[in-house]
Order: C-alpha cells, then structure tokens, then sequence
C-alpha cells in the first residue's frame, strides 16, 4: 500500500473512530507509519487530508448504496433496501453513526468547504430516492423517506441500537 493510501486508511478508520478534532497529525503519521515529510507531501493540512476522507467517504457510500439498490426489482424493494443497507451498517463492530454528520458536528461554522461536502452527500442521498421513484410527483415522497433515512442514521448513533433503523424502515414501507 503506498504512504498516501496508509494516510487515508488511517485517517478513515481514526476521524471515523474517535473524530476529527481528536486526531492528531503526530498520531497520523505514526499509526500510518509514513514520514512527516510524505504525510505533507500529500496532504499540505489535516484540513487537506479531511476533504479527501470525505471525498473519498461519499464514494465508498454513494457505490455501496448503489450497489444494494441494483439487486432489487421494484421502487419499492429499492427504497427498502437502501434502509436494510444502513441496518448492516448499524451492526458494524465500529459503528459510529453517519461520519459526514460527525464531521460536520466538529468543524467551524464557516468552513464552507467542508459543509458543501458534507451536503452534496445528502443531497445525493435524497436524489437516489428520487431517482428509485422516478421524478415529478414522487419528489416530496422522495423527501420524506430521505428524512427517516437521516433521523435512522443520526438516532440509531444515539441510542446504540438498531430499532431506528427498524422503525423507520416499517414507516418508510407504509408510505410506499
């Protein structure tokens, strides 16, 4: 694995672990096991290095949820399966809830970039509702389960427990 892919690996596994403001670049560099010249070769700032994981988060996420939508025939079975994607998720050993929510819980309030990210993940999200029920009268449809899958996301983190995820997939059943 080249040096910037163990930075990544490790700032993926760390900020999504313990989060951002709590990792250090000192930490990056050992647990990466890179130099500090390399670790500023590829990334100029930990700020640099938070755009890429969430670049790089979005992709890994948008192809995943892609991916569980494509096995299913039905708008229906596709809506339904996006939340049976977060429920595999939820039961992850690390589990630790949505990371562009997390994310945009420790930056500052002007930081622009890192909230433009964080929405066009949302935003991508919510068009794949769109996108499974087809454009037009299905958008506030579309809006709607984006909201159950968001507040499964953010209250499945709270509760330690996957009954959001449930909940808001019977709900989400009900309005197809």
């Amino acid at each position: 694995m080249s040096p910037r892919d163990r930075i990544m690996e490790t700032a993926s596994r760390l900020f999504y672990t313990q989060g951002y403001n709590n990792t250090g670049i000192n930490q990056l560099i050992k647990e990466a096991k890179v130099a500090k010249a390399s670790f500023y070769e590829y990334f100029p700032s930990k700020e640099d290095l938070l755009v890429e994981y969430l670049k790089a988060a979005a992709e890994q996420t948008n192809r995943l949820l892609k991916t569980a939508v494509e096995k299913a025939a039905t708008p229906r079975e596709k809506v339904l399966a996006v939340f049976d994607h977060l429920m595999q998720r939820s039961r992850q050993t690390q589990y630790n809830g949505c990371n562009f929510l997390n994310i945009l819980a420790e930056i500052p309030l002007n930081n622009k970039e890192v909230k433009t990210l964080v929405r066009s993940q949302k935003d991508h999200i919510r068009s794949l509702f769109s996108q499974i029920l087809g454009r037009g009268k299905k958008d506030r449809l579309a809006d709607e389960l984006y909201l159950l899958f968001d507040a499964a996301l953010s209250t499945s983190k709270v509760y330690e427990d996957s009954w959001p995820i449930e909940a808001s997939k019977r709900l989400a059943a009900q309005l197809m």
